[in-house]
């Protein structure tokens, strides 16, 4: 038997160290506005049941879900002569997570009595989705979800496009931060004549920037409705002018004035929440931009009122960051009127935008500030309290492990991109001090080896 080359599935990837280091600035970055918001973090399996998966994303969602097969023989008791979807059922009962906000609604409703409403939580783990893997799009990859339940206030839905806007400026990148809203989405359907097409509308709108407004018409019409209905919502799709602009001309036509004469109630509703919302938002002064998009959609079938959509300016990507709200996610769990909004960071795209854009800070992947070479095995003994005091002080000491040529030592810290070398034998020890070289500026110091405080202040920490 041959050697076996090793490989992983497609549409999964090794992080090296650089990668780690890039992608923590980014964890560390959302982490630390979503705590200055008031958001505290959970963890929840890869794993959950499949009952808790299935029914909550659309059927494109569940065709999409990982499913686990049960342990052991799982086909030894399965009646396999059914069709497929029955013989999964019998042989796998869990799945992979396919996003973090099913999961944490299942949370929420399992552990009601430990939390205080409202619930503010964020989650960055990853999730699996059974796709295509392409460009931007993986199998596995990260979620960085920030929830709010328990309250149907949208100062909710303001502080999340803060910390949006938030964000996007500390990592330097420019972003276009799109809203609409899914009660509108529903007047869309009502005011064309067809309010049990809802889904079937929003699936084909969804597809508007991939597929252009000619294939979304024709898929539109694909799914049962009217040209004259498809007529009625085609110049809403491509509205412009302000945001007060579109909501007044949206306000005319749910009112009676688009060419079926229908009045949508919920429209209407969903007009005043987006006109409340950007009234917030202009009082925040949110820097980055912000616009109401009524083509947005979502595919996702749990929300019911602001849907939000990020994209980068200035880079050629799909969505970076997306959520909206929700009134009745954990109904489904047995705990009913409990509404929230979310938003989730797609970090793996965000990281291919800072790439792109060459955002990411020098030095991130230094791990080491200070290597003591190994001159002498006598001399070890010397150093190893000093390292220790440094670290201490929360510095980053290597020795080298090995008694080898300066010159291997020296491409070491080159390559590992360590600022300082500290190079010691027998007379350094014998009078007590300790000798460091700046290996940019070429300046080199000697210490006493107690004083730490001196060290410190050569290092720049």
């Amino acid at each position: 038997m041959g050697t076996q080359k090793p490989s992983i599935p497609k549409g999964t990837r090794d992080f090296g160290q650089q990668e780690m280091a890039e992608r923590n600035y980014i964890f560390d970055t959302i982490r630390s506005v979503f705590r200055t918001y008031g958001y505290a973090q959970i963890e929840t399996p890869a794993q959950e049941n499949l009952s808790t998966l299935l029914g909550k994303y659309g059927d494109e969602g569940d065709k999409l879900l990982f499913r686990i097969l049960n342990s052991g023989d799982a086909f030894a008791h399965a009646d396999l002569t059914g069709d497929s979807a029955a013989i999964t059922k019998q042989v796998c009962e869990k799945g992979l997570r396919y996003d973090l906000t099913v999961p944490f609604a299942r949370y929420v409703v399992q552990h009601q009595s430990e939390i205080s409403f409202p619930f503010r939580r964020f989650q960055i783990q990853p999730v699996w989705r059974a796709d295509r893997p392409q460009k931007g799009r993986y199998r596995e990859f990260y979620q960085c979800d920030a929830d709010v339940i328990g309250s149907k206030s949208q100062i909710n839905e303001l502080e999340l496009v803060q910390i949006v806007d938030r964000v996007f400026n500390l990592l330097g990148v420019n972003v276009l931060i799109k809203i609409n809203n899914r009660k509108v989405l529903t007047g869309f359907a009502e005011i064309c004549g067809f309010p049990d097409k809802v889904v079937d509308i929003t699936v084909a709108i969804d597809k508007l920037d991939k597929i252009g407004l000619d294939a979304v018409k024709e898929e539109m019409l694909e799914r049962g409705l009217t040209p004259e209905a498809v007529q009625v919502i085609e110049p809403i799709l491509g509205l412009g002018g302000t945001s007060s602009e579109k909501i007044a001309v949206m306000r005319g036509l749910m009112n009676g004035g688009s060419a079926s004469g229908l009045v949508s109630e919920t429209g209407l509703k969903g007009l005043d929440e987006l006109e409340e919302l950007f009234g917030y938002i202009d009082a925040a002064q949110v820097g980055q931009k912000v616009e109401i998009d009524l083509s947005l959609a979502r595919g996702l079938n749990y929300y019911t009122g602001a849907i939000f959509e990020v994209k980068a300016l200035d880079f050629p990507i799909g969505s970076i960051c997306g959520g909206g709200r929700y009134d009745n996610l954990t109904g489904i769990f047995g705990l009913p009127d409990m509404s929230g909004v979310g938003i989730s960071f797609g970090a793996d795209r965000i990281y291919d935008v800072l790439k792109g854009l060459g955002k990411f800070p020098e030095g991130l992947t230094r791990s080491t500030t200070i290597l003591f070479a190994n001159m002498d095995a006598s001399v070890i003994p010397y150093l190893v309290p000093v390292a220790r005091n440094l670290r201490e002080r929360g510095v980053s000491c290597e020795i080298y492990p090995d008694t080898v040529k300066l010159k291997k030592q020296f491409d070491y810290a080159d390559r590992k991109a360590i600022p300082f070398l500290s190079i010691n034998g027998s007379d350094e020890m014998a009078a007590g001090i300790i000798g460091i070289k700046n290996l940019a500026s070429g300046e080199q110091k000697q210490f006493a080896a107690g004083d730490i405080d001196g060290i410190c202040s050569f290092l720049g920490v």
